[in-house]
């Protein structure tokens, strides 16, 4: 078992990444960075997929092709460009706080698929977080920057709010597409939606760089461009292949109770390399916030932990994401 918790730990690592490297490109849009990590990713997709790609294209209906479309939008481009935009303004805490609490909202969305607990038994974990959540915006208007305004904070907390729900959505709707199409692998359809996020990601570049939409700063000189290819394929690299990887042997290795609470490593790791980059430990509001958080979320999935049937579990990375949605202890698989 200590194996599996090591590897969940060093896959949260990973996957804490994805809240940083905004913060290294800020010069780039959030466009940008959504189209250059996913191209990044989409390519590698492709090398592993490579071998069977011809058959698996082979067994495809217009049904399919339109789950991965809207599934690439939701889970991947369209989420990190609002993670990103939540980063930008908000800032690491509140973007990685707020997503965070992805194990509570998929399964409070998904509870009449899943018979979870009644809302009356989650009402003071939710009540822990909703605490957690006023502390860290309330830390975030109190120690806002020169140049940052109240209406710059509130986007930020509202993209991260967003992206939450955006990746919650996703979540459930693919757990539900992938119950009616057991056809389908775990990793062939990891596989075909990276791919698809890839080629998603190919034609919005093109379009914003055809139609020059992809920011005003795009026409800066003085961006590193280097940089931005290196952090993009580090974080396809880290995130989306070893990262899951690594969630691969925990999920497998730990008991399904303690799978959801393995998640917060990923936050965690987040607020970590946010406080390193901004160079000093956490404030007293955010100290609150990380201990309501955490308080909530635990307290949520062992309020679930036990109340569904062992079955397909549901990674919350949103880069393999396939499986069944998140119900109790917001369970994470792969194949």
């Amino acid at each position: 078992m200590w194996i599996g918790v090591l590897c969940g730990l060093l896959a949260g690592a990973m996957w804490g990444l994805v809240f940083v490297v905004p913060e290294l490109l800020g010069d780039f849009s959030a466009l940008e960075l959504a189209v250059g990590r996913y191209l990044a990713y989409g390519a590698m997709a492709l090398v592993l997929l490579l071998p069977r790609l011809k058959t698996l294209l082979a067994t495809l209906v217009p049904g399919d092709y339109a789950a991965l479309l809207r599934h690439a939008l939701a889970g991947n481009i369209v989420y990190y460009m609002l993670l990103a935009t939540g980063v930008k303004y908000a800032g690491v805490a509140p973007t990685s706080l707020i997503i965070g609490m992805l194990p509570v909202v998929v399964t409070l969305m998904g509870r009449n698929d899943h018979g979870a607990a009644p809302l009356g038994r989650l009402a003071l974990p939710l009540l822990l977080v909703g605490a957690g959540i006023a502390c860290i915006n309330a830390d975030s208007f109190l120690h806002a920057g020169p140049g940052a305004s109240s209406a710059d904070i509130l986007l930020g907390v509202a993209c991260a709010a967003g992206a939450l729900l955006c990746w919650s959505w996703y979540a459930l709707d693919n757990a539900r597409y992938l119950k009616r199409n057991p056809q389908f692998s775990s990793a062939q359809w990891s596989a075909l939606y990276g791919l698809a996020t890839g080629v998603i990601a190919l034609f919005i570049g093109a379009g914003a760089w055809a139609w020059n939409l992809a920011s005003a700063v795009s026409e800066s000189p003085a961006r590193d461009w280097q940089l931005f290819w290196t952090c993009n394929v580090l974080l396809a690299l880290g995130a989306s292949v070893i990262g899951n990887g690594l969630w691969n042997v925990a999920s497998r290795r730990v008991p399904v109770t303690l799978s959801g609470q393995l998640i917060l490593f990923e936050t965690l790791f987040a607020l970590l390399y946010g406080f390193l980059y901004r160079g000093h430990g956490p404030r007293v509001l955010e100290l609150a916030a990380i201990a309501l958080l955490v308080a909530g979320v635990t307290w949520s999935v062992r309020a679930h932990a036990g109340m569904e049937a062992p079955s397909a579990r549901q990674p919350l990375d949103p880069d393999l994401a396939e499986g069944d949605a998140v119900a109790g202890a917001a369970h994470r698989h792969q194949s």
